[in-house]
């Protein structure tokens, strides 16, 4: 049908037409109009059996209960990737689980969404959420998701009589020879050298803060330099322990704890000397979805939420009140639980890496390439 505009009409026409209209408007309404969809959000974290805990311990029940999608991506940790994003003004990224010391170096350069006000559910057990949460865990950006740590794991048929069992063990190449991995990174391996080197626990991060300091951790650490080979992703080590690539790695704690009792596998796990740290959720600055994005956080944050991820993989959950919701056998596997607390630990001091990460990765990757020449997959000659 044609219809030819109307350049002129009368107002009595006029008022009937808009009567017309108003007749007819909620029946149209009622048979076309459809209900607002939510916005879908992009949720990045850590892949592997860490991802697979929070996919099914929040990640598809907040799909389930609120009708909503959840896009999820996954990345390998650090900060560089959201600053790409915001300083280009194209953040495609909505909450990123972030370790605790990038979330605060990442709020820090002002590349994350302010949370300090966010109201999130009390615990399960009707502790006020601010008191729920172990200390950290609440920051002015983030919100916590877990307690982690990372040790070391050997190969038991390079060592098959005399397993090594403490950290000062990973550093010593004569009596326990091989090669090692560690995480391309600067933390966890050089707290560990300086704790080999003999420094307490307590004061590792005061010794680090010097020049000095510095300089003993990179000493210490150039005895498992030859053959050294560096990984990003949590697999990486377990799969270089099990084909006996290395004599020994650092390994995220529940990574290799899960795999370790898998059939087949080649490697058994040090927890002495691991080092505890958290995750926390973070909102990349100027995402075109934050109120989703805080209904997510809400919901993956509550004291049932973090316990179904926990029993699915045994990182420790950031809420007191989870505890009460998981088993004792839950319980024993985590790497701040009862089950480790004589074996030495070092509480990482995520500020302290916030305010000094920049330095010491640079004295990192300088001390990586010294002298050295990459050979193939990572190894360092």
């Amino acid at each position: 049908m044609n219809f030819k505009p109307v350049r002129f009409v009368s107002g009595r026409i006029f008022a009937a037409v808009l009567m017309g209209c108003a007749l007819s408007a909620p029946q149209a309404y009622a048979q076309d109009a459809t209900p607002a969809a939510k916005p879908e959000i992009t949720f990045t974290s850590w892949v592997g059996p860490y991802m697979r805990s929070q996919m099914l311990g929040f990640v598809r029940p907040y799909e389930k209960e609120m009708g909503a999608r959840v896009n999820v991506a996954s990345y390998s940790g650090g900060i560089d990737e959201i600053r790409d994003q915001v300083e280009s003004a194209n953040v495609t990224w909505d909450v990123v689980d972030l370790t605790q010391a990038d979330s605060l170096r990442a709020c820090n350069e002002g590349l994350l969404e302010d949370l300090s006000g966010i109201e999130l559910p009390d615990g399960a057990d009707g502790t006020n959420f601010k008191e729920d949460f172990v200390d950290g865990a609440l920051n002015k950006c983030g919100v916590g998701v877990i307690v982690w740590g990372t040790a070391f794991a050997y190969n038991k048929n390079t060592f098959a009589s005399n397993p090594p069992s403490t950290i000062k063990d990973f550093f010593d190449t004569k009596k326990f020879p091989g090669p090692r991995a560690i995480r391309n990174d600067p933390s966890v391996i050089m707290e560990w050298a300086l704790i080999a080197d003999g420094v307490e626990p307590a004061d590792v991060y005061k010794v680090l803060e010097t020049p000095e300091g510095v300089e003993r951790a990179l000493k210490k650490m150039r005895a498992i330099k030859p053959g050294l080979q560096l990984w990003t992703k949590g697999s990486e080590p377990v799969r270089l322990l099990n084909s006996g690539d290395v004599a020994m790695s650092a390994v995220w704690a529940t990574t290799g704890a899960t795999n370790a009792l898998k059939d087949g596998a080649k490697f058994s796990m040090v927890w002495d000397g691991r080092v505890i740290e958290l995750d926390l959720f973070g909102i990349p600055k100027g995402s075109l979805n934050k109120d989703a994005a805080i209904d997510f956080i809400r919901f993956a944050s509550s004291s049932q939420s973090l316990a179904n991820m926990s029993k699915l993989l045994p990182n420790g959950p950031t809420r007191k009140s989870s505890m009460a919701l998981l088993s004792d056998e839950d319980k024993a596997q985590l790497p701040n639980g009862p089950a480790y607390a004589d074996k030495v630990s070092v509480q990482s001091d995520a500020a302290w890496w916030a305010k000094n990460f920049g330095d010491l990765k640079e004295a990192f990757d300088a001390w990586i390439t010294e002298a050295t020449q990459q050979g193939a997959s990572g190894t360092v000659r």
